[in-house]
């Protein structure tokens, strides 16, 4: 299992040092002057010209990577122009936000596709089946900000049933004490049940905007993974040795069709963290991609490409997990590595 963690980091270091190439480049063709926009509109050209000259940007661009290069070595992502704080300690504050929310959202979206893809498995034809491609194809229709404002309107606007858009907390509530940053974990740990319900209802509608988005490929790739197991010749063979249609269906037929449907999650995952920037947006979440998108508004460099670089992080790491869990549900992957 060691051997195969690292082979499979070695495959990924290529394409994180081309993340770092590509990320400086782009980020050095985004529209704008940096140097301009916060010395203001009033500045003179020479003002101009010394903050340019203060941020580097009068240097070659082979210089300004040689630069970049190593501070990253150090761990320094640089510091943002804007709030004039380290970009790596933004990150890490904003990072727990995001994640809490991906990942209600991703559970939320198993709990849903993945027992709806089963049942049309089963049942093809029938009513659940019909009602799965239904929802498969309204998942893939609706853009995930229509999704959010329709939401907000319905369920705060008309019927009043869920809190106002303002971020992860009500207003007049205090942030628990943090731990480890998610509010649903860590108002639990303090024993506060009033902080643990204030923090999910406000994360109810972002995590319904964001399952809905993906809850298509997981219903739709669990639906033909075990389609395709259960037409096989071992189920047939099982199903003539006399075992309950639960059995069949449960534990046979589901864990020979988890490894395309742990794929598509991996897939998914990634998806979700990158059209965060569009929900946090919508609902004020203090995540790492309204960040992001502060950071392209305003031209400021550091951010754009330490978000960039940490979702880079995030995409290897998700991927060596799935890895791992491969060997987990099937041993014969481990025994191939």
């Amino acid at each position: 299992m060691l051997r195969m963690i690292g082979r499979r980091l070695a495959i990924a270091t290529p394409g994180i040092i081309g993340v770092i190439v590509v990320t400086f480049l782009l980020n050095r063709a985004l529209p704008g002057d940096p140097a301009a926009y916060f010395a203001g509109p009033a500045a003179t050209r020479q003002a101009i010209e010394e903050i340019r000259v203060k941020l580097g940007l009068d240097r070659s661009l082979p210089e300004q990577f040689a630069l970049f290069v190593r501070d990253l070595a150090r761990g320094e992502l640089g510091t943002s122009l804007t709030s004039g704080q380290p970009v790596l300690a933004e990150l890490l504050a904003r990072l727990p936000a995001s994640l809490e929310l991906t990942l209600c959202a991703l559970l939320f979206a198993v709990a849903v596709a993945l027992p709806l893809g089963i049942l049309a498995a089963a049942r093809p034809g029938s009513w659940i089946d019909h009602l799965t491609r239904v929802i498969v194809t309204a998942g893939n229709s609706l853009p995930i900000f229509f999704t959010g404002l329709l939401l907000v309107y319905v369920f705060y606007y008309l019927l009043g049933l869920a809190p106002p858009p303002l971020g992860r907390l009500d207003p007049f509530a205090s942030a628990p004490r943090t731990v480890t940053g998610a509010y649903l974990i860590d108002s639990l740990l303090m024993g506060d049940p009033a902080l643990f319900w204030a923090s999910a209802r406000q994360m109810i509608l972002p995590t319904l905007t964001l399952g809905v988005a993906v809850l298509a490929p997981i219903a739709r790739m669990t639906r033909a993974a075990m389609l395709g197991v259960l037409s096989s010749d071992f189920m047939r063979t099982a199903r003539a040795s006399g075992l309950s249609p639960a059995t069949l269906l449960y534990v046979y037929a589901l864990r020979n069709a988890l490894l395309p449907v742990l794929t598509s999650l991996g897939g998914v995952f990634s998806f979700l963290l990158g059209v965060n920037v569009v929900v946090e947006k919508i609902f004020a979440w203090p995540g790492i991609g309204s960040y992001a998108l502060e950071a392209v508004l305003a031209s400021d460099y550091a951010p754009v490409q330490g978000y960039v670089l940490m979702m880079a992080s995030l995409y290897v790491l998700l991927n060596l997990l799935i890895d791992v869990l491969y060997g987990v549900i099937d041993p014969r992957i481990r025994i191939e590595t």
